[in-house]
């Protein structure tokens, strides 16, 4: 069987809706809930899985799993050796710099930045050529700036919403984020034919929605 890999939450139910669309499961309930990891479909020749969304490229470059949807957000911070074939369309957002409505950046000191995304943050002002120390956070990433732990955050945007209710603002869109269709190198080049069919079934249905 096939094995695919989706997030936990509203991602992986979206994707799910995804792949009865394309006519790879049947459509209707198949009983399948964040609280069941897995769910085999014998007659469909695929099985899918949850996982948390940042171990999804984990399980399909390791094998585990065939095939996979991940943000391009945990893409661009793990780079993990897998095949990007499809942006699905689903889960926009943007990652971005934001900070205190009044920041202003002086280029003579030091940015001290506080991010999920230590990589996407460091290689975004490397580019810039600017000095930077990255402060490391997993949660309330918008408290940073407010409590005087950095100047700027990176972090992923969807409505700002948070951002504005607590008096911050973007200052810049570092790239736009959606969940992306991932494979497995090796099962793409032995399993060819069985996760060509996927990919253009899936493919079909995205481009039917413009």
């Amino acid at each position: 069987m096939i094995s695919i890999a989706l997030p936990k939450g509203r991602l992986g139910e979206k994707a799910l809706k995804l792949f009865q669309e394309a006519g790879i499961i049947p459509c209707g309930d198949i009983g399948f809930s964040s609280r069941k990891l897995i769910l085999e479909l014998p007659g469909s020749g695929v099985r899918f899985f949850w996982v948390k969304p940042s171990d999804v490229a984990i399980y399909v470059e390791r094998g585990a799993a065939d095939i996979g949807v991940v943000g391009k957000d945990i893409l661009e911070e793990s780079s993990p050796d897998v095949y990007e074939v499809l942006d699905l369309g689903m889960g926009r957002c943007r990652m971005c710099v934001a900070a205190k409505k009044d920041f202003w950046d002086n280029p003579n000191r030091t940015l001290s930045v506080a991010t999920k995304f230590p990589t996407i943050a460091s290689e975004y002002y490397e580019r810039q050529s600017r000095r930077i120390d990255v402060i490391k956070l997993n949660g309330s990433i918008e408290l940073a700036p407010i409590l005087g732990l950095s100047d700027v955050i990176v972090d992923i945007v969807e409505t700002g919403d948070t951002l504005r209710e607590n008096d911050l603002e973007v200052f810049e869109t570092i790239f736009e984020i959606s969940a992306r269709l991932i494979l497995n190198k090796s099962s793409a080049k032995f399993r060819q034919d069985e996760i060509s069919k996927i990919v253009s079934e899936i493919s079909k249905i995205i481009e039917s929605k413009g």
